[in-house]
């Protein structure tokens, strides 16, 4: 859009750059940008040892919901057996998926072995799986992750959902 000035020449009028409203946030993240990045994230004990009690599995959401929320992160589901958690969130584009599950892994490891009478030797395996997940899909994986003990129980588990690692 442009004005005429009073001088006669031509101004060009900059679009509105719209705002969120937080200081916490740098002015390159302060631009609103629209995004859909939906993930299921699968990673396991060290060695698919089953280290995940109840007591421990209650700690790891603990971490879990507090580090996404510091991050930006939207947690949609999270589910898990004794040997390996499964997670769907969404991930900002500003913040790398292997970011956000360092500072979740590393977290949470060291807060389960705080855990009073912990042997303090937790800890994640190296890897772990990421698949992207499309707006339609989104519900069905998020009530697959949420229910990973009934799947384990019953012997219903995907595949491809379980895969920590490429396989040659």
């Amino acid at each position: 859009m442009a004005r005429r000035k009073a001088s006669g020449r031509i101004e060009k009028r900059r679009q509105p750059v719209f705002k969120i409203k937080s200081s916490k946030h740098s002015e390159q993240d302060k631009t609103m940008t629209c995004w859909r990045l939906h993930y299921h994230l699968i990673w396991s004990t060290q060695d698919r040892q089953p280290a995940l009690t109840a007591e421990r599995e209650k700690m790891f959401y603990g971490v879990l919901y507090r580090k996404a929320k510091e991050l930006g992160v939207k947690i949609h589901a999270a589910g898990n057996v004794e040997d390996h958690v499964h997670i769907v969130a969404s991930i900002p584009p500003k913040l790398a998926v292997a970011e956000f599950i360092r500072h979740i892994k590393g977290a949470s490891a060291h807060a389960l072995n705080r855990i009073p009478d912990s042997d303090g030797q937790f800890k994640w395996q190296v890897g772990y799986g990421a698949l992207s997940v499309s707006e339609q899909s989104l519900e069905t994986v998020m009530t697959y992750a949420a229910r990973q003990k009934e799947h384990h129980r019953s012997g219903t588990t995907i595949v491809v959902y379980e895969r920590t690692e490429d396989e040659p």
